[in-house]
C-alpha cells in the first residue's frame, strides 16, 4: 500500500487525562441569522438575528405548520431563476476559521408543490453541494448542513442557486457562521481545501444531538446504535485536550464486543462519491487493568495498527483518504489483546477543492459600480465570477491563473445611477455596454483600462465634457455616446483617432458632432 502513503497524512494524537471544570463555556462566537425573521430573537440564551441586513431580495414566508424550533417558523424564499444565485453576505475575520451550518425546513411555503426543491448552495466561489432535504422533510425533521472553511477577506457569502432539477422556489430557514479554534481540522490545507461534513456521530449514544453547551463549538454530534454491537454506557471517562476538541459526553458510550473478536461498523451509512475525505476517530478506555489493542482497516485497507486505547484517549486522523461507494470500518484485536475493541466517535468530512475568487481589484470596482447605481441588479452579491455556472448577470470573466471580470454588458436594463470612477479598477476589461438606461452624471476618466475595445453609452442622461483621456486608449474602436446631454466639444484626438467607430449625434456639443 505504498501509494497510500503519498496520498494519506495519517497521525495518532494520546493524551494525559486531565481535570475537566464543569463550568458551561461560554457561547461560540459567531452570527446566527433566523432566515425571514423580522426581528431580533433570543433563543437558549444566544441572540438570532433578522436576515434583512445580510441578503438582498427574496421573500419573508411564515410557515403554516407548527414547529418546536423557532428558528423553523420563517424561511427566506428566492424566485426560481436557473443558475441565478442569491447570497447572504457576512462580516467576518479575514483568515479566522469557521464552522457554516444551513438549515431547511421547507413546511410546505411553494403552494402547490408538496415536496421539497432540490437546489444548489455555496460559500464564496466554491461549491459547495447539493441540498436535497426530500427524506428528513417526509419524516417532518429539519436537515442540516455544515462545512469548516477559512475566510479569505472581511466578508463571506452563502448562496443558494437554483438548479436544472430545481421545480419551485428554493428557500433557507436558518445559516450560522461560528468561529472555531485555529487547532480543529488543522491538517487540512485551508488555502486549498475545505471540509463538508459528512456524517458526525456519538456511537452507541441514544439521546438527543449533542451540540453547545456541551460541545464548545455548537458542533452536532448525532447518537448512533449499531443492533449487532454491544453498548457500553456510563462510562467513567476523563479526558481533555483531545484533538479537534470532542466534547466529553462522546466518551460517555461506545460501541464495543463482549468477545475477542473484530467490530465491523458501516460507517457512513451512505454511499460515497468517489473524493477524498478528512476521517477522525475517537477513543476511550474506561479501565486500566486490560490490554484494549487493535488494528483499524477502512474497506480492508489498513488505516492505523495497533491501537492501544486507554483512558487518556485517542484520536486517529487521516487527512485526505480516498473512498467510493459504501464504507465499512473494521476494528480487530491485535494478537495478545484480552479484550475487544471499542470506539467512541467519528467525524467524516469530503475534502472540497476551493473554487476560486475573482481578483480583488475587479471585486471592488464592481463593489463601486453597484454602489453607484440606485437599482443594482438584486442578484450582485457573492463572488462575481464563481462558481462558473453562476456568475452575475451582465458580466463575462476569464478563467486563467488570475479570475478576471473581462466584459461589463447592462444594456437596457432600466439602471439609473452614475457611473462610479473606480469602474478603472477593473484593469482587464475589454468591453463596457450600458446603453439605453437613464444614467446621469460625467463619464469618468477610463484611460487607465488599456485593454479596453468598446464602450458603449448611447442612450443615457450623462452630461458635461468627453474626456479627452479616451482618446489615449490605444485599442478602443467603439465609442457609442450618442443620445446623452453632453456639452462642450468633441476632442481632437476622438475625431482624428485611426479604426474608431465613433458615434456622438443627439447631444447638446457647441459645434456640430461628426457624421
Amino acid at each position: 500500500m505504498s501509494f497510500l502513503s503519498l496520498l494519506l497524512l495519517l497521525l495518532l494524537f494520546s493524551f494525559l487525562p486531565l481535570s475537566l471544570s464543569q463550568q458551561q463555556p461560554p457561547p461560540p462566537k459567531g452570527i446566527l441569522i433566523n432566515c425571514g425573521a423580522t426581528e431580533e430573537s433570543t433563543i437558549d440564551d444566544r441572540e438570532w438575528l433578522p436576515d434583512t441586513d445580510f441578503v438582498s431580495g427574496g421573500t419573508s414566508k411564515n410557515l403554516t405548520i407548527p414547529v418546536t424550533v423557532p428558528t423553523l417558523a420563517t424561511v427566506r424564499s428566492f424566485p426560481l431563476r436557473l443558475h441565478t444565485k442569491y447570497c447572504f453576505v457576512v462580516e467576518v475575520f479575514r483568515s479566522a476559521k469557521y464552522v457554516i451550518r444551513t438549515t431547511y425546513f421547507y413546511g410546505g411555503v411553494n403552494d402547490g408543490h408538496g415536496s421539497p426543491p432540490v437546489f444548489d448552495q455555496m460559500v464564496d466561489g466554491t461549491f459547495w453541494n447539493v441540498v436535497n432535504t426530500t427524506v428528513d422533510y417526509a419524516n417532518n425533521a429539519a436537515s442540516y448542513y455544515e462545512g469548516v472553511f477559512v475566510a479569505q477577506g472581511k466578508t463571506m457569502s452563502l448562496c443558494i442557486g437554483s438548479n436544472k432539477y430545481t421545480d419551485s422556489d428554493p428557500f433557507i430557514s436558518a445559516l450560522e457562521f461560528l468561529i472555531v479554534g485555529d487547532s480543529l481540522y488543522n491538517t487540512t490545507d485551508f488555502g486549498n481545501f475545505s471540509l463538508s461534513l459528512v456524517a458526525r456521530n456519538s456511537f452507541g449514544y441514544s439521546g438527543p444531538i449533542i451540540q453547545y453547551p456541551d460541545d464548545q463549538f455548537d458542533r452536532f454530534w448525532e447518537p448512533s446504535r449499531d443492533n449487532d454491537s454491544t453498548v457500553s454506557e456510563n462510562r467513567n471517562i476523563s479526558v481533555s485536550g483531545f484533538w479537534n476538541v470532542p466534547p466529553l459526553k462522546v466518551f460517555e458510550a461506545a460501541l464495543t464486543t463482549t468477545k475477542v473478536q473484530p467490530l465491523v461498523l458501516n460507517w457512513p451509512p451512505a454511499s460515497l462519491p468517489n473524493s477524498m475525505y478528512y476521517i477522525a476517530l475517537y477513543f476511550a478506555d474506561d479501565r486500566n487493568s486490560s490490554s484494549r489493542v487493535f488494528n483499524i482497516s477502512i474497506n480492508d485497507v489498513p488505516y492505523y495498527r495497533t491501537l492501544n486505547v486507554t483512558p487518556a484517549g485517542a484520536c486517529v486522523f487521516a487527512t485526505r483518504w480516498p473512498l467510493r461507494g459504501p464504507t465499512k470500518i473494521t476494528l480487530t484485536p491485535a494478537v495478545g489483546s484480552d479484550i475487544g475493541p471499542l470506539i467512541n466517535a467519528g467525524e467524516i468530512f469530503e475534502v472540497l477543492d476551493l473554487g476560486g475568487r475573482t481578483a480583488t481589484r475587479d471585486v471592488i470596482g464592481l463593489s463601486m459600480v453597484k454602489k453607484s447605481l440606485k437599482n443594482p441588479p438584486l442578484v450582485w452579491n457573492g463572488d462575481p465570477c464563481m462558481p462558473r455556472q453562476y456568475s452575475w448577470s451582465g458580466i463575462t470573466c476569464s478563467y486563467g491563473p488570475r479570475i478576471r471580470v473581462i466584459s461589463l454588458n447592462l444594456t437596457s436594463m432600466g439602471l439609473s445611477g452614475s457611473l462610479s470612477p473606480s469602474i478603472v479598477n477593473m484593469t482587464g476589461l475589454t468591453n463596457i455596454w450600458l446603453g439605453n438606461n437613464s444614467l446621469t452624471g460625467p463619464i469618468p476618466d477610463l484611460s487607465s483600462l488599456k485593454m479596453l475595445e468598446t464602450l458603449h453609452l448611447e442612450d443615457n442622461q450623462f452630461s458635461g465634457s468627453i474626456p479627452s483621456s479616451l482618446g489615449d486608449i490605444e485599442g478602443l474602436r467603439e465609442l457609442f455616446l450618442q443620445n446623452n446631454n453632453l456639452t462642450g466639444t468633441v476632442p481632437n484626438n476622438l475625431k482624428d483617432k485611426p479604426g474608431l467607430n465613433l458615434r456622438t449625434s443627439g447631444n447638446n456639443f457647441e459645434s456640430p458632432p461628426p457624421s
